[in-house]
């Protein structure tokens, strides 16, 4: 993996234990002006690691950004892929 801060603020502690068919409650919000939008996706992990985007980004491994990605499997058999940011918030659910 990358050189780059873990985006996932909860410490290397829940990194380490994002393994496929954990259950993850994961919270992302857009910001607007004057509120945030947020949205909460719970389900199935299927694949947690970090993706080489196409864009370009100066000092960075390869010159290239490094994303945080999550594939997530719902209950009703939708899946999901996420980028995380600063802002995610990624839990483990207890069943």
């Amino acid at each position: 993996m990358p050189d780059t801060p873990d985006q996932i603020n909860q410490g290397p502690d829940l990194r380490s234990r994002l393994k496929p068919g954990v259950k993850v409650r994961v919270t992302q919000q857009i910001a607007a002006r004057n509120y945030a939008w947020p949205s909460e996706i719970v389900g199935e992990l299927v694949s947690f690691s970090q993706k080489q985007t196409g864009s370009w980004y100066a000092h960075s491994r390869g010159e290239k950004l490094w994303l945080d990605r999550m594939v997530i499997k719902k209950e009703d058999g939708e899946v999901s892929t996420l980028n995380l940011d600063e802002f995610s918030r990624v839990e483990i659910v207890d069943d």
